[in-house]
This record gives C-alpha cells, structure tokens and sequence, in this order.
C-alpha cells in the first residue's frame, strides 16, 4: 500500500502511470495507492471532449487546472473531499482481469463490500461506478498494458454536489441509472472518514503498508506526458 499525495496534481496523475509502466515492464507485486489534493481541478477522461464536459468560462475564471488522464470513463472534479485510489495489478493476478467488464464488477464489488461498513446499500452500479440508494459515490476507470493494469477511482466523503455543478456540466454520457438526473440529485457523499475509508479498502485487498519505493526515475517524462496530453483535442 502506498499512501502518497504529491504536491501537484498532475504529479498525482503521472504517478499512477509510472506504477503502471514499472509494473508493465519490471514485473513485481500489485500496489494499492491512496491520494487526495489539496487542489480543485478537473480531469478529462482520454476520450472525453471538453467543450461537452467542463463548464470552462467558470474554470478559467476560478483558476480551475484542467488535465487529461491516460484512462477511459467520464470528467471529474478532484480535490478536498475527494479521495483518489488506484490499483496497479499484473494482468495474471486473477482471471477476472482479463476484460474491462469483468475487472470493473470483480474490483468494484470487493471494495463496494468494504465500504458496506458505513453504508449496506452500497452497491456496483452501471458500468464502473459504485452508488447507494441509485445515488453515485464513485466513478472508475482502466488503463490497460500488454501485462498490467491501471484500476483507478474516486471516492466522494466530502465534496458537494454544487461544487461538481461549478464547474462540470450535465454529461452527455451517463449510465442508465442516472435517468438524466442533475449532479445534486444524482451525486452524494459517504459519510465516513478518509483514514478509515482507506482502511477498509486496504483490508478488503490484503494490502499493507511498506517503505517500498515508487518509480521517480520515470516521473519527469510521464509528467511531460500528462501536460501535452491535457492540450491535446477534443
């Protein structure tokens, strides 16, 4: 387990590649990271289009950073109240990860039964998200080598649905569920502490906490990578 929160957030982002590509390329064992900036910002997922997205009048207006992840799934807003985890697993870990659908069910219902632990009704709903009681908690997304796999998600335990609204529009993608419902009415918190939040999910995966270092030596180029990325179109 990594409990690593680097100061900026496209560091935050290129590290989570970097243990990807370490473990694509080195081999080693899966790696459970947890995260949480101090900084708003919003994150585009690989094929999201911005002018769809992101309410980006607001964001220039606010200061508001918008990168691009390497990953699928929807824009985000991340920061405080909004913790980020990522699981980095060879690909032969477990037959589950073999396709996209059944490593969403098989990871998000591991961790949809820890935090089961605040609230019972926490369940795997869509494609990847986790919800309670219809309402979403968590979006996740892959990132997929020849050898590992990238399993990487938010969790909402204190950030407002209004604030999400600030600065992201109504997607024009959404999971059926959804039923075209506002951020407000469709988004909520879990109440529960970060440190235990994390707790859980590091127990539900056997996971401890080690000195064990992270791939620095790759963290200059995959941020160079990060930032043309968040330039590019759409």
């Amino acid at each position: 387990m990594l409990d690593l929160t680097l100061p900026l957030p496209v560091e935050n982002l290129a590290l989570e590649e970097a243990l990807l590509e370490e473990l694509d390329e080195q081999g080693g064992a899966p790696v459970l990271r947890f995260w949480e900036s101090d900084h708003l910002f919003v994150v585009l997922g690989r094929g999201s289009r911005l002018a769809d997205d992101v309410n980006l009048d607001v964001c220039k207006r606010d200061g508001i950073l918008i990168l691009r992840r390497a990953s699928g799934g929807g824009t985000v807003l991340q920061g405080p109240g909004c913790l980020s985890y990522a699981l980095v697993l060879p690909l032969n870990w477990h037959p589950d990860l073999a396709s996209i659908r059944t490593a969403n069910r098989f990871i998000l219902e591991r961790i949809a039964t820890a935090l089961r632990e605040w609230e019972p009704a926490t369940s795997f709903r869509g494609v990847s998200d986790l919800a309670i009681d219809g309402m979403k908690i968590s979006g996740n997304a892959q990132r997929r080598t020849r050898k590992a796999l990238l399993f990487h998600g938010t969790i909402l335990h204190g950030m407002s649905a209004d604030l999400v609204t600030r600065y992201l529009k109504h997607p024009s993608r959404q999971p059926d569920y959804r039923s075209d419902r506002p951020h407000q009415t469709f988004l909520r918190t879990l109440n529960a502490p970060p440190q235990a939040i994390k707790q859980a999910i590091a127990r539900a995966w056997n996971a401890e906490s080690t000195n064990c270092e992270w791939p620095t030596a790759r963290m200059p180029r995959i941020v160079k990578t990060v930032l043309a990325r968040s330039q590019e179109s759409p």
